[in-house]
């Protein structure tokens, strides 16, 4: 026992290593993480006194034990039995794959990294890029929510900058959890819309197993009064208009809830730009019936730099007006109330009716709606138009900016003659033909607010037509 054994000097490297490695894992890391986690605990108890929804106990749980709880939900378990049955699978393949499917479904939050990162990232961003706006808040109806409620805000999709400009606007009420698709995934928006606890979708997935997962973690979350946030249409507006609505998240919302218990509450939420960033990759996209959107990290990082260039020459200015608008909000108890059958459909068309009639209306679609009826005119004649706009429809959320129609005007115009969309010829201005896809895409945004549904037969003759069912 007392006998000296030789070993190489690299040997004992790398039994010292392994030594400490073990160390690490024994003693260390436990230490570590309940020190972080202790923080943790401390700024959510800072938080919660500050928001209206507190932060639920269920969206701090560790990752590893609602991965865990997930795969073995009974409902989850038997779709596990049902696909091995079907496809002649031993289980415990199909149950690796339903693990698989909870790991990339159920999110990493962190209090630390939302609030502390991620909202004053996404307001930099916002700001940084729009002047951002509030059109219609009624806080008094918002307030009277009940507070043990699981509160869903529904929101009509444009960019990918919805998530980030509704992010730091709600960031005084809640921690939102959204449901992204494939094109959220896109760098860099992907990593940030991550750190907000963002739990991914694939949208076109059929297979049932994969289904089932999800709908049970969006049914865990809801349960346990989890604030999210999701799109009804299911995806980006390829048209710039509301689409209709896709019934998946909103079916799993509704399956198994019991008007007895905790309440689900939905807050419409409208969002509208003068610029989407995404405008032509989504026209584009729309002419195929593939719905791809065919832009890589070598766009992203043009576009980038292409900015960065404007705002070192002094050439820089922001995009425009993006505004959001929050409608009444919804309690699905009530809305329950003696109706019967599946109320899925009935919700998605009284969410999509209610967003609709919230869409704020800026100058730069108030412009292309007006240059439509009329596709020559002069400045004159759109502050005439613009004013006649807020006059005729006084239940919209018009944002005139400083409340000064020549100054929008000059806003709108502006923005469209940089991009080559409208072109000047003395005092007149005329759509470009080149850019008449994008003039139609930001005027169908607001198109079902205003009296005339369609651009007149003077439109049509430039070859400028509204898109089929708009």
């Amino acid at each position: 026992m007392t006998q000296i054994v030789q070993i190489p000097l690299w040997l004992l490297l790398l039994v010292l290593v392994l030594a400490l490695i073990a160390l690490w894992e024994r003693m260390m890391i436990p230490s570590v993480r309940w020190f972080f986690r202790r923080r943790m605990e401390k700024v959510v108890e800072r938080l919660n006194k500050k928001l209206d929804v507190p932060i639920q106990p269920f969206k701090l749980a560790r990752r590893y034990d609602m991965i865990q709880r997930l795969i073995y939900d009974p409902q989850v378990a038997q779709a596990v039995v049902d696909q091995a049955r079907a496809t002649e699978t031993p289980e415990r393949v199909v149950f690796e794959e339903a693990a698989h499917y909870a790991r990339e479904i159920v999110p990493t939050f962190s209090a630390s990294a939302y609030f502390g990162f991620a909202t004053r990232m996404a307001r930099f961003i916002s700001m940084a890029l729009f002047r951002v706006r509030l059109g219609h808040f009624d806080e008094a109806e918002l307030r009277k929510v009940d507070p043990d409620a699981a509160v869903i805000f529904v929101m009509n999709h444009r960019s990918n900058m919805d998530y980030l400009l509704v992010t730091f606007l709600a960031a005084e009420r809640s921690a939102l959890s959204y449901a992204v698709g494939e094109w959220a995934r896109v760098w860099p928006l992907s990593r940030l819309i991550k750190a907000m606890g963002a739990y991914f979708v694939r949208r076109k997935s059929r297979n049932d197993l994969y289904r089932k997962v999800l709908a049970r973690y969006v049914r865990l979350s809801t349960d346990n009064g989890v604030t999210q946030a999701m799109f009804p249409e299911g995806g980006l507006s390829l048209t710039g208009a509301p689409a209709a609505p896709k019934m998946g998240l909103l079916k799993y919302l509704i399956d198994e809830f019991d008007p007895e218990g905790r309440d689900i509450v939905f807050v419409p939420v409208a969002l509208n730009y003068d610029r989407v960033l995404e405008d032509r990759i989504l026209i584009n996209a729309g002419k195929e019936e593939s719905r791809r959107f065919k832009a890589g990290l070598g766009v992203v990082a043009r576009n980038i730099g292409h900015q960065l260039w404007l705002r070192i020459t002094g050439r820089y200015h922001r995009f425009g007006y993006a505004a959001v608008s929050f409608g009444c909000p919804l309690s699905l108890k009530e809305f329950s109330t003696g109706r019967a059958g599946d109320l899925t459909m009935p919700l998605a068309e009284e969410l999509m009716s209610q967003i609709a009639a919230i869409i704020p209306i800026l100058p730069v679609p108030a412009v292309c709606w007006l240059m439509l009826q009329n596709t020559q005119m002069t400045r004159a004649e759109v502050e005439q138009g613009m004013a006649r706009m807020v006059t005729d429809l006084p239940m919209a959320h018009t944002h005139v900016p400083r409340d000064d129609q020549a100054y929008a005007t000059e806003v709108g115009l502006r923005n469209l003659i940089e991009r080559n969309v409208l072109t000047l010829s003395g005092e007149t201005y005329s759509i470009n033909p080149e850019n008449a896809e994008l003039v139609n895409f930001y005027a169908n945004s607001i198109r079902h607010l205003m009296p005339d549904a369609l651009p007149n037969d003077s439109a049509a003759a430039n070859g400028i037509s509204a898109p089929a069912g708009s």
